[in-house]
């Protein structure tokens, strides 16, 4: 195709929008300011796109700003009970499994998880088997069998 029948003009502004969960967008209070944040990340940059005249930068930008206007807008602050002795949303959670490794993860918002910093998502497998569990209750974990250690 000649490049005389490309817009370019609508090129970077048909960037598609970024997915939103249907899950409900449950957060704690570290993943609320983490939207913030991105939030705010979001409107300097498209400002600074704005101010520079960079398309692909505005739209890109814009597409952020969408969607992290969309998680704030969407946003539930949870927070765990005081004195709950069972898995909640929010709580961090030791587990040993079968082999003897001792890992702890702490559930919550799914924007806000990232398994290589001990933070896993509400709505991943693990998560889904810990909720609502005791110390000393046994869950699937992966392809293993683990024990609840502790709950914090």
């Amino acid at each position: 195709m000649s490049r005389a029948f490309v817009n370019e003009d609508s090129f970077f502004e048909e960037l598609p929008d970024r997915p939103i969960s249907a899950h409900p967008n449950l957060v704690t209070e570290q993943g609320l300011a983490l939207i913030e944040q991105a939030l705010e990340t979001a409107r300097r940059e498209y400002g600074e796109a704005q101010t520079a005249g960079d398309r692909e930068g505005l739209a890109r930008a814009g597409r952020d700003l969408r969607y992290w206007n969309a998680r704030r807008a969407t946003a539930q602050l949870r927070a765990p009970k005081p004195g709950a002795d069972t898995v909640q949303f929010g709580h961090a959670v030791t587990i040993v499994r079968d082999d003897g490794r001792l890992q702890t993860f702490r559930i919550v918002g799914e924007d806000e998880a990232d398994p290589t910093k001990g933070s896993i998502s509400y709505v991943s497998p693990l998560a889904q088997a810990l909720l609502g569990k005791r110390i000393g209750d046994a869950l699937r974990a992966g392809k293993d069998e683990a024990e609840i250690t502790a709950i914090g």
